[in-house]
């Protein structure tokens, strides 16, 4: 959607004019609003922008109180601009309503671009927080578990790991307690370990049990 109405908030000057600069390119003819400080921020939210530039460090307040009573309102894209690139700042933004977190390292340009992305359904973000954000919400690496037990291996482990002895894990089981003797010397050597104590750490390290 074309943006038409935006404000601006940053308590230093030449921080609006560059943001400024960069809407203007985004958005050719676009009306800006500009508040130096979250209490005139405050007083110019009437009527609701459609687009909302913040900085987060505003000299009587933080930046984050905008962010949410823009949320509650509605309407508007609140895009973050600030010079915090840590999780401490970025994840807060968000959950507080946030549509987009931009850093204060880009050029006039590279905001514009970035803001022109918008009607093309792209999220502002700046390259370096996109790809904090798809590390933060990838997949989780894999933990190598070792050697594979089977489901059988496993119950028998998870059994005597948390203290139950060869006959009552054969009495669970309805096996004999040669049978179990027998899955306890395969555990045994799978794992490399020679006690109850090191299989029963190799069953928590596993999550068959609390640590």
């Amino acid at each position: 959607m074309p943006y038409t109405d935006a404000l601006l908030v940053d308590d230093l000057s030449h921080c609006r004019a560059w943001l400024r600069r960069a809407l203007e390119q985004a958005f050719p003819g676009i009306a800006v609003r500009e508040a130096g400080s979250l209490a005139a921020a405050m007083e110019a939210l009437e009527p609701t922008p459609q687009l909302a530039l913040v900085d987060l460090g505003l000299p009587d307040g933080p930046g984050l109180r905008l962010v949410e009573a823009l949320s509650r309102r509605g309407g508007c894209l609140t895009v973050v601009t600030t010079v915090f690139d840590d999780d401490a700042h970025l994840f807060p933004a968000l959950r507080a309503g946030a549509g987009g977190y931009v850093l204060k390292d880009q050029t006039p340009e590279q905001l514009a671009d970035i803001l022109r992305g918008i009607s093309a359904g792209h999220p502002p973000l700046s390259p370096s927080i996109a790809r904090r954000l798809l590390q933060h919400f990838g997949p989780l690496p894999v933990a190598d578990s070792g050697p594979a037990l089977t489901t059988r291996e496993t119950e028998v482990l998870q059994l005597v790991a948390k203290g139950f002895t060869a006959q009552e894990v054969a009495d669970s089981f309805g096996l004999s307690r040669h049978t179990v003797a027998g899955y306890l010397k395969e555990i045994y050597r799978k794992l490399s370990v020679s006690s109850r104590a090191e299989a029963t750490m190799e069953a928590a390290r596993r999550g068959l049990i609390a640590p």
